[in-house]
């Protein structure tokens, strides 16, 4: 079944609405209701009928009736917020009366327009950003060149294992120290300042961002030595702190952290922002003690006064401050009670986050290093049946048995790595996890610490939950790992290709609970000397919409909605029955008549023959994929050797071949996966869909979520990212800036030009609640910034020149006027000082 989602197809008739005697309405609920009775194409709406029960309205429905009160000169703006608060028409224009009438804002003072957009600039700073790029990978193929040939020049082991160690080490230490003598040579000491995209100054900004986030320290993140290296970049940080995030501050000078203060991990703070076609930077300031939470945005301006708080799923919009004491939470953030610290402190002195720092250099350079070059040299060297492709003194590439060995080679390490892969993650984190004890406090930095961070990583691996997610097989995996799932009911879509946590045995999902992309299970509680890891429980029937935090001690029961971004309760009652929505959260239905249409399809034999179905379906786009990955490596396999190869006879020279390589590799996978994209959706557009979840075109349509796209994220803040996204299909205008943002559906949507996409920006046009599957087109207008983090959903359109706030959630549906500012979580016109 396919229906146009913009179509009402679930209202109350018309005459079981006109026969209930109510008492009279006054002007506003009058107007109200004939707005209302347009948009669910009945004669008439009575005030006191509810819009979800009574007439079968659902927020997309709501949204469009918010967008017709927003257009009518005569009514207050409402929003969705408004709508599920108060569900009829008599309590919602009770409620705009007891608004208060406020002043209008008095005019913004008038800002230096940006400069008009020059096609010129875009282009140049494009071709400069290409020589940039070029340049850094040719310097890597004639370093790879001459490290290769002095390691292999080692007679044994253990002189292998030197060289290895030495060369390995020079080029980790070279790689960490380019991004901190880039940034002071090309910028100096960042200042609060703004200048155009495609500028001379933001090619220096972006070169800078750009190695900083090809630069292994991210890897360091939670460690003492990450700190020690963003001081090097310039940031002002006390003693004591602790960064979990991997977002790396570009404007590092503007950073300022007191002692003792904690960061978790997905939390944003990039002391710049992308506005309007211009890049604004500005500080970020914590003071002493500060708690950050996870999935959090800290806009340029803001700051935390000593021992704040800013909870999970949270974001300070720029000048905001928090008192000191104080405990903010919501997007846009406001006073709380709730303590997000919830594990008491332990002994975590200096001596000891010195140790730790020395302890993790002495196994990089002597361990991990020397393992990964002089491990894939040896093994290399000792593979039989690989004398063609190590042959530098005879030219191969043009034979056959050359390609021969490059697939058996490449099979061989595919085949390798997914087998031996899988047992690592499921069998080692399984035995380090003897030696940590639920709900102990352990100090930071110590042994306990490590395992706790090794575990986290070996079993958020993304590759096997990219493959598994989507299908049953994500169920057998994650138990697997460790999960418990108690009695699974088993619906081929129980979670979606994104699941994290900080520990897989201490998370619980309840029987018969769907999980989409992208839930971070918080099972681990950190402050700024101390952690312990602690069940995460996440009761039985509920569904969980996309980018959900979840912390332990969650409020939520059984029978829940989480929607998209919620913030999930710490506080107050257990929920059950019942829907949450934004940042701060409320309660919204927990379904509504459209969610549950498809439900015949989803229980007795109707529902076993098309699980199986989809199984089977599942399990060919699994082997579909893992051969299309392999066939990547295979081709990367032949360029990396065929490059080799040719340096055999070009001598040193031969190493800008190799960096060549690097090039023209990215260049094919990124041109293979477009082939591939365009080849399942058969080089035609998607249409809007609204169906089952056990509809073919829906298990179609999931073929599209498992094509690798990791690299989209190394053309971010250049002309070719739109190049990029025209050949997926999306309508791209001229000159946008994309700062790093993600479109699920490409076909589906159209961005103006001259338009701002932030950092870590979504435009989803999709969405599943419970078995039911929905899709609409996305359409945002020329001019239109969007902040950090926000994302976009089905159905929404964006007015020229608008803008929307950072960590924003736009509801489905909504449409956002031209000109306008919008934010918050869901997304609503803010009013401007």
């Amino acid at each position: 079944m396919v229906v146009n989602p913009g179509e009402v197809t679930t209202a109350a008739p018309a005459g079981s609405l006109t026969t209930t005697t109510h008492a009279p309405a006054n002007g506003t609920e009058h107007v109200l209701a004939e707005v209302l009775a347009g948009v669910v194409r009945v004669e008439r709406v009575p005030v006191d009928s509810h819009f979800f029960d009574d007439l079968g309205a659902n927020s997309l429905v709501m949204a469009h009736f918010c967008a017709r009160v927003r257009k009518h000169p005569d009514l207050p703006a409402v929003s969705m917020r408004d709508v599920y608060g108060h569900p009829t028409i008599r309590g919602l224009a009770a409620a705009l009366a007891e608004v208060p009438d406020e002043p209008p804002a008095p005019a913004p003072e008038p800002a230096e327009p940006p400069p008009p957009g020059s096609t010129a600039r875009y282009v140049l700073c494009g071709a400069l950003q290409f020589l940039v790029f070029a340049a850094y990978c040719l310097l890597s193929g004639l370093v790879t060149a001459q490290g290769y040939d002095w390691v292999s020049a080692g007679d044994g082991v253990v002189d292998v294992y030197l060289r290895s160690a030495l060369f390995g080490g020079a080029v980790f230490v070279g790689v960490c120290a380019l991004p901190v003598v880039a940034k002071w040579v090309l910028v100096g000491r960042w200042k609060e300042t703004e200048f155009p995209v495609w500028s001379l100054a933001y090619l220096r900004f972006w070169t800078v961002k750009a190695l900083l986030h090809a630069n292994p320290m991210v890897l360091f993140a939670g460690n003492p030595l990450y700190v020690l290296y963003l001081r090097a970049l310039g940031a002002r940080i006390g003693k004591g702190v602790t960064i979990l995030s991997h977002s790396v501050p570009v404007c590092t000078d503007l950073f300022t952290v007191g002692s003792g203060t904690v960061i978790r991990k997905d939390s944003y703070f990039l002391c710049y922002q992308a506005h309007a076609g211009r890049i604004r930077t500005g500080p970020v300031t914590l003071g002493r003690d500060v708690f950050v939470g996870e999935k959090t945005v800290l806009d340029i301006g803001s700051s935390m006064g000593d021992g704040s708080q800013l909870g999970h799923s949270s974001a300070l919009y720029g000048g905001a401050a928090v008192p000191d004491g104080q405990r903010w939470h919501g997007s846009p953030a406001q006073r709380t009670d709730v303590d997000h610290v919830r594990v008491a402190p332990a002994d975590c002195g200096t001596a000891r986050r010195v140790g730790y720092g020395l302890a993790t250099v002495l196994q990089t350079l002597f361990l991990y290093v020397p393992l990964l070059v002089g491990g894939t040299y040896m093994l290399l060297t000792v593979a039989p049946a690989l004398d063609v492709l190590l042959d530098r003194d005879t030219r191969h590439v043009t034979s056959a048995r050359f390609y021969a060995e490059a697939l058996g080679l490449s099979l061989a390490l595919f085949v390798g790595f997914v087998l031996i892969g899988l047992a690592v993650v499921t069998v080692v984190p399984r035995l380090l996890n003897l030696f940590l004890e639920p709900d102990r406090v352990y100090p930071l930095y110590g042994f306990h610490y490590s395992v706790q961070r090794a575990v986290a990583r070996l079993t958020n691996v993304k590759f096997f939950k990219w493959l598994c997610g989507d299908s049953s097989y994500i169920v057998h995996y994650l138990r697997a790992l460790g999960y418990d799932l108690s009695h699974v009911e088993q619906t081929g879509s129980n979670f979606g290709t994104e699941v994290g946590h900080e520990t897989p045995y201490l998370a619980t999902v309840g029987s018969g609970t769907m999980v989409a992309d992208g839930l971070s299970i918080m099972n681990a509680e950190f402050s700024g000397t101390s952690f312990r890891v602690s069940r995460t429980s996440i009761g039985a029937h509920n569904f969980l919409g996309n980018h959900i935090a979840y912390p332990a001690g969650g409020r939520t029961g059984e029978n829940c909605l989480l929607a998209t971004k919620v913030m999930v309760p710490l506080d107050g009652e257990i929920r059950e029955g019942v829907g949450l929505l934004g940042s701060p959260p409320f309660e919204i239905p927990r379904t509504v008549e459209r969610d549950t249409r498809f439900d015949h399809l989803r229980e007795g034999d109707e529902l076993h023959r098309r699980l199986a179905a989809k199984n089977r379906h599942n399990l060919r786009t699994m082997g579909l994929f893992l051969f299309v990955r392999w066939f990547d490596w295979f081709v990367l396999t032949v360029l990396g050797f065929a490059a080799f190869d040719l340096y055999g006879e070009l001598g040193a020279a031969g190493g800008l071949l190799i960096g060549a390589s690097m090039i023209v590799g990215l260049a094919f996978t990124t041109g293979y996966y477009v082939l591939v994209e365009r080849l399942i959706c058969r080089f035609r557009p998607l249409e809007p869909r609204l169906h089952s979840i056990y509809d073919p075109l829906f298990w179609r349509h999931e073929r599209l979520w498992k094509i690798p796209d990791t690299h989209i994220g190394i053309y971010n803040g250049t002309p070719f990212k739109n190049l990029l996204w025209r050949l997926l299909g999306v309508r791209v205008g001229r000159r946008v800036f994309d700062d790093g943002a993600y479109i699920t559906e490409r076909t589906l949507t159209a961005i103006g030009s001259d338009s701002t996409l932030g950092a870590h920006s979504k435009v989803q046009s999709h969405s599943q609640e419970d078995g039911t599957f929905k899709s609409d087109h996305i359409e945002i207008g020329d001019g239109v910034t969007l902040g950090v983090g926000a994302l976009v959903h089905y159905g929404a359109s964006v007015g020229d020149g608008a803008v929307l706030a950072a960590d924003s959630f736009l509801m489905k549906g909504e449409e956002v006027p031209a000109g306008a500012h919008w934010g918050g979580n869901p997304a609503v016109a803010q009013r401007r000082a």
